[in-house]
């Protein structure tokens, strides 16, 4: 039986295309709609993109508190970088804009190239970002073709493997810290070798100690919270009219 109020942690596998304020939209709705709970925080612990799948932490109610703590903590990833073209965005949610010839690539390059993003390293945000600009988000801007000054800042990649077998195509997982974008890593290392990448897919497998293997898939999560919600047909609110309905039948 959940408990909303005191607090519940999930662990969410998030769907291709959806966002993050998405999901924690819907378990939001389904609190609402099948507990009767019409006000309650609801929170995530880390952005992933929409073009990302896998782990988002999601707490509700005095759980909230704990968001922080989430998110300070290692985040894990695998996914696969495409050599040979870009992107305003970084990643595949934009048209690329520019296209690299990627045969006269080798594999001592690539590591090379790996080894520079390993430790702690400065990175830029990509323009297409949340990140807050004199009160405004830093995607906003680049959509309205305004040039802004985005400043590096101080992140720590405690691992970048990288996989060559799919070539151009970079199959790799990365282990960092809070506030790496991993769309930046791509880019960057496209650029560390004379060339142009973009992140062609990502997927979030730990924060901490918290695996993906252990999340809730959200058709499984919605199931649940229906089933152990106070009725299934019947809200709070329907209850109340219902039952005033039955008193003035009563009373004919």
């Amino acid at each position: 039986m959940f408990d909303f109020k005191e607090g519940e942690v999930f662990l969410i596998d998030k769907p291709l295309d959806w966002t993050s304020f998405d999901v924690v939209n819907f378990i939001r709705s389904l609190i609402r709609r099948f507990h009767g709970i019409a006000r309650l925080k609801v929170g995530h612990a880390g952005t992933l993109d929409p073009l990302a799948t896998g782990l988002l932490i999601i707490c509700t109610g005095k759980k909230t508190k704990q968001i922080d703590t989430f998110q300070m903590q290692t985040k894990t990833y695998t996914g696969t970088i495409l050599l040979g073209q870009t992107t305003p965005t970084f990643d595949l949610e934009s048209e690329p804009d520019g296209f690299f010839p990627t045969d006269a690539i080798t594999p001592e390059q690539m590591e090379a190239a790996r080894l520079q993003f390993v430790g702690d390293i400065k990175q830029y945000p990509p323009k297409y970002s949340a990140i807050k600009i004199k009160g405004k988000r830093a995607f906003d801007y680049a959509r309205s073709d305004e040039e802004i000054e985005l400043k590096a800042r101080d992140v720590t990649i405690e691992a970048f493997n990288i996989s060559t077998d799919r070539f151009p195509e970079i199959d790799f997982e990365v282990r960092c810290s809070k506030g790496t974008y991993i769309r930046s890593l791509a880019n960057d290392f496209g650029k560390a070798l004379g060339n142009g990448a973009c992140l062609k897919s990502l997927r979030r497998t730990r924060i901490g100690d918290f695996s993906v293997d252990d999340a809730w898939e959200l058709e499984a999560l919605k199931k649940n919270i229906i089933e152990t919600g106070v009725s299934q047909t019947t809200l709070p609110e329907e209850k109340e009219s219902s039952e005033k309905s039955q008193e003035q039948e009563g009373s004919c």
